[in-house]
């Protein structure tokens, strides 16, 4: 006997394994952890309670000096851990700081998604303060290189031989 499908199609889609359920679903899910089927709501390893998910699954601890993830192995402790992560010499508390947004009292950290930065001053500030009315921009005008006449029009220049004749003012 075929362990899903209808009476049409016997071969299409699994019955979930969990006892409480038996939902026929048409895009089942195997558990990495004990290889059995089951539906989109019970896929998870705590969904089925999951007597290996201790094995197959990853848990992080979050170093709370220097913000770095450590990954736990199974029967580790979280201390032991984190107190070899500290002597280890990679735990630097100047790794937790985020760049700030410089405008005052404004405590706001620059991340990529709220960072901007002002075209004149080249400040990187928060998108509150992104215009230069709202943060202590020096208002510096970028230089426009112009091309320089030299004091002389651009009609009255010396060797004007390809010049077009002067202009007709319309009434």
């Amino acid at each position: 006997m075929a362990r899903g499908g209808t009476e049409a199609f016997p071969d299409l889609g699994e019955h979930c394994d969990l006892e409480d359920c038996k939902q026929l679903d048409f895009l089942p899910f195997t558990c990495n952890g004990c290889q059995k089927v089951f539906c989109l709501e019970h896929r998870t390893f705590k969904a089925h309670s999951c007597p290996k998910a201790e094995q197959h699954s990853r848990v992080v601890v979050v170093c709370e000096v220097c913000s770095m993830s450590i990954e736990k192995k199974a029967g580790e402790e979280e201390k032991i851990i984190l107190e070899r992560h500290k002597d280890s010499g990679s735990c630097d508390p100047i790794k937790k700081m985020k760049p700030r947004c410089p405008v005052k009292r404004c405590k706001e950290a620059l991340t990529f998604s709220n960072k901007s930065t002002c075209k004149i001053c080249n400040k990187s500030i928060c998108l509150r303060h992104r215009f230069p009315s709202e943060h202590e921009c020096n208002l510096r005008k970028p230089q426009v290189l112009m091309a320089t006449r030299n004091g002389l029009n651009c009609r009255d220049k010396k060797n004007n031989s390809l010049s077009s004749p002067p202009s007709i003012k319309a009434c």
